[in-house]
């Protein structure tokens, strides 16, 4: 009898159950608790410093069976209080950043994030079954109470397209787009881009067929770039007048401001009142003119900003520009053309049909519409907002201005 066998004879909790068992069969049963521990327990985050990972896997930001999307240890899920439009896709938000690392607070422009910061950006759409061809038909709509699965995504009843990866690296920024295959439980990435053909479902079951469009990586510069000196490329939404709102954690509902400086993510927050731009949808508590600058700060400042692509046409739409004129007030466009659609004014003060911005917003045909990128289907909502906030504007004299 082996020593581990007599153990076993002896009394102790363990004694009935163990009855029987030989050291061998423990043996065996124990290394199969241990392999199967093994194969619960992810592994670590890992950042890249260079070269491009052929799958999203790669990098263990987040995870797939099939079932589920879940988050990795020390990846935070955060999300803005207006968004950025992308054919009404659903994002999942995450931040990771190396232990010990902190992203250093600014007041206006994007925190200072440490090298070794992996922020991921997953697209999806709830599910609304099939087309008549087989496709997949995706809701329209921004009813999120089914998409979560605590803190990750519930895939029985949301359909992944994309998840971008944006990397801190030693030489700056490297964005990274990887594409979901029809299982859902793997990306590959796609340096030049791709093409997913979807069909939109509206709650009162009208149906339109549009072409989700996966940036290549110039794209996702063109966006990212939002200074046209440096033209590198910089972070977007983790600014803090966007992040400056609750998030419902698996701890529970937080600040998010607070929440990254509880976790050592955030440094130098000063106290006070933050910068805090509103939510778009949110008329019960905010200004229609605040939600409607909000809506151009996130969706057109990028590259409408003093120093940014756009910075010749002298419209500056950043949330802090009060010029009325870089507002497109009575403001004739830098170059006419197609894209005015015969307008003679950015904005006409209480007529939204006589608005260049509107005729733009209102467009999906390549040569006219604004924003450029990031979209294949106008945005009803948001168009409407901003026709709502032009015909509230008091009635002024463009012909004169101009």
């Amino acid at each position: 009898m082996s020593p581990l066998d007599a153990l076993l004879q002896k009394e102790s909790p363990w004694a009935p159950a163990c009855a029987g068992v030989t050291a061998g069969r423990l043996f065996g049963l124990l290394l199969i608790l241990l392999l199967t521990a093994c194969a619960r327990e992810p592994a670590p985050v890992q950042f890249h410093a260079d070269g491009y990972p052929p799958k999203l896997s790669d990098w263990h930001v987040v995870s797939s069976d099939g079932q589920r999307l879940a988050l990795n240890e020390g990846v935070v899920p955060f999300d803005l209080n207006t968004p950025l439009f992308s054919d009404y896709a659903h994002k999942l938000r995450t931040v990771w950043m190396p232990n010990g690392q902190a992203a250093k607070y600014e007041p206006d422009e994007a925190f200072d994030f440490p090298v070794g910061t992996i922020f991921s950006k997953t697209f999806f759409y709830p599910r609304a079954g099939k087309t008549a061809d087989g496709g997949d038909a995706v809701a329209r709509t921004y009813d999120e109470s089914r998409d979560r699965s605590g803190e990750g995504l519930d895939l029985r009843n949301v359909r992944m397209v994309e998840t971008r990866l944006l990397v801190h690296r030693k030489d700056g920024w490297v964005a990274l787009a990887y594409v979901w295959n029809q299982e859902q439980t793997e990306a590959e990435l796609m340096r030049t881009g791709d093409s997913v053909p979807l069909q939109l479902v509206a709650s009162d079951g009208s149906r339109e067929d549009f072409t989700y469009q996966v940036p290549d990586q110039n794209q996702c510069a063109g966006c990212h770039a939002s200074n046209n000196t440096t033209r590198l490329i910089q972070p977007l939404g983790p600014k803090a007048r966007h992040l400056n709102r609750d998030y419902a954690y698996a701890s529970g509902k937080e600040n998010q401001l607070q929440h990254w400086a509880k976790l050592g993510y955030l440094t130098g927050t000063p106290a006070g009142t933050l910068p805090h731009n509103a939510n778009w949808r949110d008329a019960a508590h905010a200004s229609l003119e605040s939600r409607a600058r909000a809506y151009l700060d996130i969706n057109c400042a990028h590259c409408h900003n003093a120093k940014g692509p756009a910075d010749t046409s002298g419209l500056l739409l950043e949330i802090g520009s009060r010029d009325p004129r870089h507002l497109g007030l009575c403001k004739p466009p830098v170059a006419a053309g197609r894209g005015t659609g015969d307008r003679r004014y950015g904005i006409v003060p209480g007529k939204p049909d006589e608005s260049i911005m509107v005729y733009r917003m209102d467009s999906d045909d390549p040569g006219v519409m604004m924003p450029e990128l990031g979209r294949d289907v106008v945005h009803r909502e948001g168009v409407e907002l901003i026709r709502e906030w032009i015909a509230a504007m008091e009635t002024g004299g463009c012909e004169a201005a101009g």
